[in-house]
Parts: structure tokens; C-alpha cells; sequence
């Protein structure tokens, strides 16, 4: 694995108006490493996924990505550099078709090996294929999901965000996300995953941060984390 960074954070705050939420955060993300982003709700997960992709400018500290800083561009242009984000609540739009989102969204990015094309995106989710002339609103929670991921990997991202990857859905549908992500590891991508079911991410994951209370209270290998139960208590609540 390569160890020059993709993202690096250092000394990372945000907040909104005069309410901070984060304190100072430095990690890294490598390329082709799959990262747990865990905490308990409130902890400030979904604002440091807001400041990574441009949704929320940092009050201070950096952000680079392949080297380059990104902390004050706007989230288009951050987008066109190849980060893509699977949000939470999927957003799917409601006047476009499975297939319009798939195209509509679809970008070839150069180093990409074996790029998603609308043909390989139905080969990951069939049921897609199956729903691709119904409207997004047509479908359900977990085609929804699907939709929000297929959607991220037609502009085939070089990191992949997914805020609360499984949240919300029946236990088929979050098996079908972690078989998913299992095979987006093993072709490279490089992934960040917020997601409360510790137990199913942690085997994907090659690391994990935790944040308490905007702070980074641990972070290490997925193994380290595995064999500290007392540290899912503490921070996590399991």
C-alpha cells in the first residue's frame, strides 16, 4: 500500500457561526486503505464529512488531497478532483430515472484501471438494471442506497465517502452494502465509511478513527481496535 497520503488533514477546526464541533483533527488517509470514521452521534462525524468535500469551510487547520490544498475550494471543484460522497439520507432525486442518475453523474477519471461504466455499475447491483426506468422516488430504502453508491462510482472517484453506509436498512439490504464495499476493497478503492455496526465494518476497515466530542480520542489498525473491546464502550456505546 502506498504510503504517501491521498488526504491528509492537520490541525483541522469547524463549527458553525460561533459553535465549534472540531478540535484540532490530524489523520491521513492513504490510497487503497478503507477507514472507519466512529463515534456516537454528536461527536462530529457528519461535520468532518461536510469539511472534507467542501460543504463547510474550516475555521482553521488544512486539507490536502494528492498534495494539493483543498481546504478553502469550493465542493464542485473538489468533486472534479475525485472525491465522491454517498450521503446520509441518500438523496436521490425524485425526476430522475436509475438510469439518468448513473449517466448524468458519470465521469472517466485518468489512472482509473477498469472504470464503472453503466454496464458494470448493473453487474454490482442488479436490482438496479432491473428498476432502470423507475424515478427515485420510486424506490426503495435500500434502492435508494444503492442508487446513492452506484451514483459515487460513476464519476469513479479516486476516495469514496459513505456517511452511515447501512443506517436504516433491513439486514438483506445491509448485507448486500457490505458485500459491496468488501469488493470495493479488493479492487483499491479508497474508501471512508461512517457506520455505528462496529462488528460488520471493522473486518472491511484497515483502520479506524474515533471522534469524542469533535477530538480524535483513538485511532489505529482495525485489529488494535478489535482487540480492545473496552474502547467500544467507552466511545462507541456497544
Amino acid at each position: 500500500m502506498n504510503a504517501v497520503p491521498l488526504l491528509r488533514c492537520r490541525g483541522l477546526e469547524a463549527g458553525y457561526g460561533a459553535s465549534r464541533v472540531l478540535f484540532g483533527l490530524d489523520f491521513d488517509i492513504r490510497p487503497g486503505e478503507v477507514v472507519a470514521l466512529l463515534g456516537r452521534n454528536g461527536m462530529g462525524k457528519s461535520t468532518t464529512i461536510k469539511t472534507l468535500v467542501g460543504g463547510l469551510r474550516p475555521q482553521y487547520g488544512e486539507i490536502l488531497f494528492d498534495g494539493r490544498p483543498i481546504h478553502a475550494a469550493r465542493a464542485d471543484h473538489i468533486a472534479r478532483l475525485g472525491v465522491a460522497i454517498v450521503p446520509e439520507g441518500r438523496q436521490c432525486f425524485p425526476n430522475l430515472t436509475v438510469r439518468e442518475h448513473l449517466v448524468a453523474f458519470a465521469a472517466r477519471r485518468n489512472g482509473a484501471a477498469e472504470p464503472w461504466t453503466l454496464a458494470r455499475l448493473y453487474g454490482l447491483f442488479p436490482r438496479l438494471a432491473e428498476r432502470a426506468g423507475h424515478m427515485g422516488n420510486q424506490l426503495s430504502g435500500g434502492e435508494q442506497q444503492m442508487l446513492a453508491i452506484a451514483r459515487a462510482l460513476s464519476t469513479n472517484p479516486r476516495l469514496l465517502i459513505l456517511d452511515e453506509a447501512t443506517e436504516g436498512l433491513a439486514p438483506v439490504i445491509r448485507d448486500e452494502i457490505w458485500r459491496c464495499l468488501a469488493l470495493l476493497k479488493a479492487q483499491g478503492q479508497t474508501t471512508l465509511v461512517v457506520d455505528k455496526y462496529v462488528e460488520k465494518l471493522l473486518p472491511l476497515a484497515d483502520r479506524a478513527l474515533i471522534l469524542e466530542r469533535g477530538r480524535i480520542a483513538w485511532q489505529g489498525s482495525s485489529a488494535a481496535l478489535d482487540a480492545r473491546r473496552e474502547l467500544w464502550s467507552r466511545y462507541l456505546g456497544v
